[in-house]
């Protein structure tokens, strides 16, 4: 099996979950072909860079020179897990990959993009539209919706900056470190304002999906009257088939 990156800590719950995710994914594969216990999973290694330090070097939509601080964190994770031998990375949080094309220079291994997995299973549903939820970074950015629509299927139009600041402020408060009890209330009842019916609403932040434990693993999910599209679970299974491919 190749080795795995897994570039984590913005945010270390989401992290973890990819992990179990992972070594589940794998475990499952071997079981359902005979191999006894213990089960492989493929081998790891974790760089976590600090949330605090990240969110604070966030840069300015549309000013490039505002981002070199927080690139070069993300850069240098991704050299150190390069340096640790791994085969191919992975980037466990939606915000850096609006970043990629900065963060990845220098590096020579691949990474697998969170964009090209969550498109790929948003059109396996089906859809023409899809709402994108996320970060503030995420939803300002155009890297989803322009990935979507080379699947033929057209993302929202920008929301208002009240609303992304809303939604902003519902991951920092509802979602650090896990969901609370009240954050899959609070969600659902945002997807109700702004999703249309048919929409595949994309949880574009790797700590939303926590909302709905028993879909953790599923890149595709129905669940209170909307269609969901879980980012985190379609990169997992991504990062599962390329462990495992020859």
């Amino acid at each position: 099996m190749k080795k795995i990156g897994i570039l984590g800590g913005v945010g270390w719950a989401s992290t973890v979950d990819y992990y179990r995710a992972i070594a589940e994914g794998a475990s499952r594969h071997f079981a359902n072909r005979g191999h006894g216990s213990p089960l492989p999973i493929p081998p790891m290694t974790i760089e976590s860079v600090t949330q605090a330090k990240t969110r604070a070097l966030r840069g300015t939509a549309g000013d490039e020179a505002s981002w070199s601080g927080f690139d070069a964190v993300f850069c240098e994770a991704l050299l150190t897990l390069e340096n640790a031998g791994c085969d191919f990375g992975i980037i466990a949080s939606n915000t850096p990959h609006a970043r990629l094309h900065a963060i990845r220079q220098g590096i020579t291994m691949p990474i697998l993009s969170i964009f090209d997995a969550t498109a790929e299973a948003t059109a396996s549903a089906k859809v023409s539209t899809a709402l994108v939820l996320g970060t503030t970074v995420t939803m300002q950015a155009s890297n989803y919706s322009d990935r979507l629509a080379a699947e033929g299927i057209a993302a929202n139009d920008r929301l208002p900056e009240t609303e992304i600041a809303e939604m902003q402020a519902m991951i920092d408060s509802d979602f650090y470190g896990g969901a609370s009890d009240s954050a899959r209330a609070r969600l659902v009842a945002f997807c109700d304002k702004h999703a249309k019916p048919g929409t595949a609403i994309l949880l574009a932040c790797t700590e939303l999906p926590l909302a709905f434990p028993d879909h953790l693993d599923d890149p595709v999910f129905e669940a209170d009257g909307h269609l969901f599209v879980n980012p985190s679970a379609a990169h997992v299974a991504a990062a599962l088939n390329e462990a495992l491919s020859d």
